[in-house]
């Protein structure tokens, strides 16, 4: 149903930090910690994953979609993937099968070795984020309530960890602005207990010890859940866009792109088609010249 080495072909989607490491630490609570990452992290393509969503035991999708493939760890039972009132997954579903299993145990590596360790630097970043703009690097959250905007400023090839350290991150009408080129599969939140997200715009890879949790509102990104042994994938009418169903990997190398032109002799635009044609490229893309376009078939 699912082939292994499709998966084990993708990159990691938690990024590498290494140039994000050369910067002192700033004793600024706003700015980018020096944690000693790259001494204890390989993020390198063994770690992949071709996942959007990762549970341990169920996902539940209610309304919205999914643009990505789905995962459990655990076969059924209690190992589920539940879709209700129309919700549409654009992806392989795999219910405890290996490529599942070996992706949710790369998950597990990454999110302990992203796990704040004695001597880590962290000064933490108090309240809901609002206004707040943060350069690339690796910062340290507080568990309360995130809303308003938040804005990460960098470019294509700028990463971010966003760590929260203690409990949980939550989040009512919370957005997550990219500027100046940033990539939202190269932003990687490690949150130490459940992640909950209501009537928000989040972006991010999400690596939660817990649950994952997300009403209504859009998600760009990676959800993983249950890294510390329980924990559920919940979208309740949330449009949901996987790193997977691009060409960002989460490691700088690659770039979301902009919307097809769906026209022919424009030449290749390298571009995504969007909703007008989801996960394939424009006509020239598909050999299409003036007159005889590329695309056959309705594809």
């Amino acid at each position: 149903m699912f082939n292994l080495s499709r998966m084990t072909a993708r990159i990691a989607v938690v990024a590498t930090f290494a140039a994000l490491l050369t910067a002192a630490c700033n004793t600024d609570s706003n700015g980018p910690s020096d944690l000693n990452l790259s001494a204890r992290n390989d993020h390198s393509g063994n770690n992949s994953s071709g996942f959007a969503v990762l549970a341990n035991a169920a996902v539940t999708c209610t309304g919205g979609s999914i643009i990505g493939d789905v995962g459990t760890f655990q076969t059924a039972p209690p190992g589920a993937i539940t879709q209700t009132e129309g919700c549409v997954i654009d992806g392989a579903l795999d219910i405890g099968g290996p490529a599942a299993v070996a992706a949710y145990e790369a998950f597990l590596d990454q999110y302990a070795a992203l796990a704040p360790q004695p001597g880590d630097v962290c000064p933490v970043i108090t309240g809901t984020l609002a206004g707040q703009s943060l350069a690339p690097g690796v910062y340290c959250i507080s568990s309360e309530a995130k809303t308003g905007v938040l804005t990460l400023s960098g470019s294509a090839n700028s990463t971010w960890l966003i760590k929260v350290p203690s409990g949980a991150l939550t989040g009512t009408s919370f957005s997550v602005v990219l500027a100046g080129g940033a990539q939202a599969c190269n932003v990687t939140w490690w949150v130490d207990a459940a992640a909950t997200m209501t009537d928000s715009d989040f972006k991010g890879n999400v690596l939660a010890g817990a649950a994952i949790t997300m009403t209504r509102g859009t998600f760009d990104g990676n959800a993983w859940a249950g890294a510390a042994g329980v924990g559920d994938v919940t979208f309740t009418g949330t449009v949901v866009d996987g790193c997977d169903s691009r060409n960002g990997n989460g490691n700088g190398g690659g770039k979301d792109k902009d919307k097809c032109n769906q026209g022919v002799g424009n030449g290749p635009e390298g571009c995504d088609p969007g909703n007008s044609n989801n996960r394939h490229g424009s006509n020239d893309e598909n050999g299409g010249t003036p007159g005889n376009p590329g695309r056959k078939g309705g594809h």
